[in-house]
């Protein structure tokens, strides 16, 4: 099996589209990541943690989403394949260059792989959640959401569970965080933006009904889960109801090309 095999049509965007249509694309095809084209040339990607990114910084923290375009946050998250590339190349190249796979043709745009294209194509997956979860990186409700981006940023994660009192009581994901900074950047005046984003806090928008996996669930089952809610990973619980990690489509893919 090849990349041409599996492969889906990406959405793109144009590098002077806003990056509040740039959200609105990704709201509308449920997807994290837009290809940037500027005509028929493929410029990069951006995506919700790009976004989250670009409007948390002071240099744009008093324009709003409307007006900031689509190539200030477009990174060069991708790589250019061939078509015939192999099912496990694939995997191997997912796994270290992260980003997506850009399938190309006589510099033509056939169409990309994402970790999503990966999982649903896996056969025969063994293993457990206990296998391959991380540490899990926590906040909690009272904390600042300026301070959960900070965290997504610096460890290069895509969510954060959230703890109160030793439960899991919500989750806040890069889209939570990209979606609040362009709320404020739309809707607040600029004069109250500094004070109010401060006193955003991770429990105003986390998600509260929590998909979470034990220790002992089998990874062919977290990986249906992941694909039939659309989510990039999940809390890992022990017999107790105690988080003890996370799996997360990155690590199933760093698991199955070290299998590999």
């Amino acid at each position: 099996m090849s990349v041409k095999n599996i492969m889906s049509e990406p959405i793109t965007v144009h590098k002077s589209d806003t990056i509040s249509h740039a959200m609105d694309l990704m709201d509308k095809h449920d997807t994290r990541r837009l290809l940037v084209i500027n005509g028929s040339e493929l410029l990069g990607m951006i995506t919700m943690r790009n976004i989250a990114n670009k409007l948390g910084t002071w240099k744009t923290s008093n324009l709003p989403a409307s007006s900031l375009h689509v190539a200030a946050a477009t990174s060069a998250l991708f790589t250019k394949v061939l078509p015939d590339m192999s099912f496990d190349d694939a995997i191997g190249l997912l796994d270290r260059k992260s980003g997506v796979l850009v399938v190309m043709d006589n510099n033509k745009v056939m169409g990309w792989v994402t970790p999503n294209e990966i999982l649903k194509n896996v056969k025969d997956i063994k293993g457990y959640a206990a296998q391959i979860m991380k540490e899990p990186i926590t906040v909690s409700p009272g904390d600042r959401v300026s301070h959960a981006r900070r965290i997504i940023l610096d460890n290069d994660i895509g969510r954060l569970p959230i703890v109160e009192n030793n439960d899991v009581v919500g989750i806040i994901t890069e889209r939570d965080v990209a979606k609040a900074m362009m709320n404020f950047r739309n809707l607040v005046p600029d004069n109250q933006q500094d004070e109010r984003i401060r006193n955003l806090i991770v429990g105003d928008i986390m998600t509260r009904n929590v998909i979470s996996v034990r220790t002992n669930t089998p990874l062919k089952e977290i990986i249906s889960t992941l694909l039939r809610e659309n989510i990039g990973g999940v809390p890992v619980l022990n017999l107790k109801d105690e988080l003890v990690g996370v799996v997360s489509r990155r690590g199933i893919i760093r698991h199955l090309a070290a299998k590999g």
